[in-house]
């Protein structure tokens, strides 16, 4: 059995930002409805096929959205993502027909109150694991790439590629393992955590490497070289731990993988069909290729 979480907040602001605006009769903006429609086709495809390649029958999927931009985070930091701009209005509407969408699709919506996606990612991954069932994760979003382990894969599908080891590796400079210690040192600029000032990703895989982890690091601070590194570590150990609880996702949420919820079909039924024909047509887009 495996089971596709799509991450699909991340991927509706990406489709935003990336693909052209497009306006339906009445004037709403429907652009990331298209493209995450368009997406959502693209991965039905790939599931069907990779059900003839490997003769796997049960499979399951699900789109996870965040219920708000606002969680648990913040009240960790008032930081956390204090950058990032506040959500388009002209995106605002998009989310409720792309929830529609996943529903035409067969595709269940899970989203936990005051808990980011990612999380409830997390969430279902460590849950379907802990039963032996495979994960794959459709996101494009590297903050996710400390879940990639035995049985957790990662499919990228805005450029269309499975995430390897290789790549982990050249992103953080350390495995999947180590993610974490890593981000926990550098920071992350997109998402308003700091990290350590003056210590990037480069430096902080080395030290993380160096001394093993994140806590045989801090244990060792006095080990430290350059002198300037050691300083910079020891007056920064406080946000160095708080840096930690903001990177690290949430993998014990109260989820339920419901076989019969979370049931990937391969056939659309022509109810469907008439439904997301409809939905198409309502939409402006073209009726011809939803199946």
């Amino acid at each position: 059995m495996v089971i596709y979480l799509i991450d699909v907040s991340g991927f509706i602001f990406r489709a935003f930002y990336a693909l052209p605006q497009l306006t339906r009769l009445d004037g709403t903006q429907v652009g990331a409805v298209y493209g995450f429609c368009k997406m959502l086709r693209k991965l039905r495809k790939m599931i069907i096929e990779k059900q003839h390649q490997t003769g796997e029958v049960s499979v399951l999927w699900a789109g996870v959205f965040d219920v708000s931009r606002h969680n648990f985070r913040h009240e960790m930091s008032p930081d956390y993502k204090a950058c990032r701009r506040d959500t388009p209005k002209e995106l605002i509407p998009q989310f409720t027909l792309i929830r529609k969408a996943c529903k035409l699709f067969g595709c269940a919506v899970k989203e936990v109150q005051n808990f980011e996606a990612d999380d409830v990612i997390a969430s279902y991954a460590t849950k379907a694991k802990g039963r032996g069932i495979n994960v794959v994760i459709v996101s494009s979003d590297k903050d996710l790439m400390q879940l990639y382990d035995n049985g957790i894969e990662i499919f990228d599908p805005v450029s269309s590629k499975w995430i390897t080891s290789e790549d982990i590796l050249s992103k953080f400079g350390v495995d999947a393992r180590r993610i974490i210690d890593v981000q926990s040192l550098a920071g992350d600029a997109t998402d308003g955590i700091s990290g350590v000032p003056g210590i990037g990703v480069k430096t902080a895989a080395i030290l993380i490497k160096q001394f093993g982890s994140l806590d045989a690091l801090l244990a060792n601070v006095h080990m430290i070289s350059p002198k300037n590194k050691r300083e910079l570590i020891a007056k920064n150990i406080e946000n160095i731990h708080i840096c930690r609880k903001l990177v690290t996702l949430v993998r014990d949420i109260n989820v339920e993988i419901d076989v019969n919820e979370l049931k990937f079909d391969k056939e659309i039924t022509s109810i469907q069909k008439d439904l997301i024909f409809n939905f198409y047509r309502e939409n402006g887009f073209q009726t011809d290729i939803f199946c």
